[in-house]
């Protein structure tokens, strides 16, 4: 069986490589990138089937970047993992297909991404 692509925007960096063991644990083959504009670099030269992101980066933010990859792929499913959940009442995030705050257990994000792809 092919494995799952995700990619894993998050400019916390030991966070970035946290989710990078974990989900490549779990059988996934991810990319992580710290920003949306490597992030959108990453999304005009790879498929990916599922993306994960944050919404407090440096420079452009998570709500920007998924605007942007709805323009170019509205066919991949977008989790937004953030710290804050003041964000899940914008209704900018409302085209992700998931929202999740995050937290010490990785449970959540990774049953999510089970229920999106696989």
């Amino acid at each position: 069986m092919k494995k799952k692509k995700l990619l894993i925007v998050e400019d916390e960096k030991n966070l970035c490589l946290l989710y990078k063991e974990e989900l490549t644990k779990e059988g996934y083959q991810v990319t992580a990138v710290s920003d949306a504009d490597s992030a959108l670099k990453q999304i005009k030269t790879k498929a990916f089937d599922l993306i994960i992101t944050d919404i407090r980066m440096p420079a452009r933010n998570g709500i920007e970047l998924i605007t942007q990859i709805m323009a170019l792929r509205k066919d991949v499913p977008i989790i937004i993992n953030t710290a804050y959940q003041s964000y899940k009442h914008d209704f900018m995030t409302w085209a992700a297909d998931a929202y999740i705050v995050k937290s010490a257990s990785l449970d959540e994000l990774k049953a999510k991404i089970k229920e999106l792809v696989g």
